[in-house]
C-alpha cells in the first residue's frame, strides 16, 4: 500500500490475446524441444504445444492475478498430462514448467511486466528491454550448455556418450554411479578385495595418480607464481618504477603467445639442461615451473588492480614512523591487498590445473595430471569416466570462482568501493 500522499503506478492491464500469444509462443517452443530433434515430429508438437499453452492461459486469466494458485493450478495439470502421457518422472518436470507457466500468465495479464520499465515507456521499449535480455540469456545458454549436458550424461548407466532412451524417459534405472566409482578402480591391481583396497587405489588407481599430481603441481605452482606476481605487481605500481610498461608487457606474455608456442619453447629449454622428460624430481620442478611461469600473469594482473585502489599515503606513514620497507609490507599493505592476492593465486592454480599443453611437452608417463589423463583417456580408451571426471573439475572450477567473487566483493568494500 501506498502511503498518504504518494502515488503508485499502477500498469496497463493488456488483451487477453496478448498473454495467451506470448504462452503460445513458449509453447511451441517446449513442444520443439519435446520433440528431440526429430524432424518428422517438430511441427506437430511444436503446434500441440502452442494450443495447449495458448488455452492454458485463456483460463488462468479467468482467475484474475493469483500467482500462487494459477502456479499451483498449472502444476497440478501439466504433472497430469506429462505423467499420463510419457512417465512420472516426465510429469515431475512438466509441473515444473506448469508452475512457472501458470506464475508468468499472472505477470503478463496483470501487466506487472511493464514495472520494470519507465512508465512512459512504448512498447517497443518494453520489448527491447525484455528482448535484450533474451538475447543476453541464450548467449549464456549457448555457452554453459556444452557444459550441462556433460553432467546428466556422466550419470549414464551404459557405457555412451550419449543420451539412451531410458535417460530420456527419466528412468531411475538408466542412471548410476559406475563412472565416479571407476575413478577410484581404474588400474587397481585387485578392485574387487577387501583388504588393502585404499592402499591398491592410492598407489595404482590412474585417475587417483592423475588427480595427485594435478594437485601437487598445483599447490607448488600457485605459491611460486603468487609470490613473484605480487612482488612484480607492487613493483610496477611504483611511480618511480623505470620502464614499467615494456615490463609488464613481457611479464604477462605468456597470456598473449598461443600456449603451443611457449609449451615448445620450455620444452627446448628444459630438455638443454635435462629436466624435460624425467620421472623424478627434475620433471617436477620443470612442471612447476613452466606452470608458474603460466600462472604468474593472473596474479599480476589481479594484485594490480587491487593495488590501484591503495592509498599510498599509508605507506609513507609507516615509513614515517620508522618501518622498514619489510615491516611495511607485511603490516600494511598485505592485509589490504590479501583478498586480491588470494585471487590471483586461485587463478593461477586453475591455470595449472587445467592445463595440458605445457604436460604434454614436459610430462613424462608417471606424471600425468587430470587434463593429461583425459586427453589419453579420449586417444586410447573412450570411457564415460571422462564425463564424470569432467563433472568434478566443473564443480571444483565454480567453486573457485565463487570465492574469488566474494573476494573481490570483500576487497571492493575494504576500499570502499559499492559491490556491482
Amino acid at each position: 500500500m501506498a502511503e498518504p500522499g504518494q502515488y503508485r503506478y499502477i500498469p496497463p492491464q493488456p488483451p487477453v490475446h496478448f498473454t495467451c500469444g506470448w504462452l503460445a509462443g513458449f509453447g511451441a517452443l517446449f513442444g520443439l524441444a519435446t520433440a528431440q530433434g526429430n524432424t518428422a515430429t517438430m511441427i506437430p508438437f511444436a503446434l500441440i504445444g502452442a494450443v495447449l499453452f495458448a488455452v492454458f492461459a485463456f483460463g488462468i486469466t479467468r482467475m484474475g492475478d493469483r500467482p500462487l494458485p494459477a502456479g499451483l493450478i498449472g502444476a497440478a495439470a501439466f504433472f497430469t498430462v506429462g505423467a499420463a502421457l510419457i512417465s512420472v518422472p516426465y510429469g515431475l518436470l512438466m509441473g515444473i514448467v506448469g508452475y512457472i507457466a501458470g506464475r508468468m500468465v499472472c505477470w503478463l495479464h496483470s501487466g506487472r511486466y511493464r514495472l520494470n520499465t519507465p512508465p512512459y515507456a512504448t512498447s517497443r521499449q518494453v520489448l527491447w528491454f525484455y528482448g535484450f535480455r533474451c538475447i543476453c540469456g541464450l548467449i549464456f545458454l549457448f555457452l554453459i550448455t556444452p557444459i550441462i549436458i556433460l553432467i546428466p550424461l556422466s550419470f549414464n548407466q551404459q557405457p555412451y556418450f550419449s543420451f539412451t532412451a531410458g535417460m530420456l524417459a527419466l528412468d531411475p534405472e538408466a542412471y548410476s554411479l559406475r563412472w565416479y566409482w571407476d575413478i577410484l578402480k581404474n588400474g587397481m591391481a585387485a578392485p574387487e578385495a577387501t583388504t588393502g583396497w585404499w592402499a591398491d587405489m592410492w598407489a595404482n588407481a590412474q585417475w587417483v595418480r592423475g588427480i595427485k599430481n594435478s594437485f601437487f603441481y598445483g599447490f607448488w605452482a600457485t605459491l611460486l607464481a603468487t609470490a613473484v606476481g605480487t612482488l612484480a605487481a607492487i613493483g610496477l605500481s611504483s611511480s618511480d618504477m623505470p620502464w614499467r610498461r615494456p615490463i609488464m608487457a613481457l611479464l604477462i606474455s605468456p597470456m598473449v603467445v598461443p600456449l603451443v608456442i611457449t609449451g615448445s619453447g620450455l620444452f627446448f629449454f628444459f630438455s638443454q639442461i635435462g629436466w624435460a622428460k624425467q620421472g623424478d624430481i627434475r620433471g617436477d620442478l620443470a612442471i612447476i615451473l613452466a606452470h608458474a611461469a603460466l600462472g604468474t600473469p593472473f596474479v599480476i594482473i589481479t594484485v594490480t588492480a587491487t593495488l590501484s585502489g591503495f592509498d599510498k599515503s599509508l605507506t609513507r606513514a609507516a615509513a614515517n614512523m620508522g618501518a622498514g620497507p619489510v615491516r611495511t609490507f607485511f603490516k600494511v599493505q598485505m592485509p589490504l591487498i590479501t583478498p586480491g592476492v588470494i585471487s590471483g593465486a586461485l587463478f593461477a592454480f586453475i591455470t595449472s590445473f587445467d592445463e595440458v599443453v605445457v604436460v604434454l611437452q614436459l610430462a613424462d608417463v608417471r606424471q600425468r595430471t587430470i587434463p593429461r589423463q583425459m586427453f589419453s583417456g579420449i586417444r586410447e580408451q573412450i570411457s564415460p569416466t571422462i564425463l564424470a571426471v569432467a563433472t568434478i573439475l566443473v564443480i571444483i572450477s565454480i567453486a573457485l570462482l565463487t570465492v574469488v567473487e566474494l573476494l573481490r566483493r570483500r576487497s571492493e568494500r575494504m576500499r570502499g568501493v559499492t559491490p556491482s
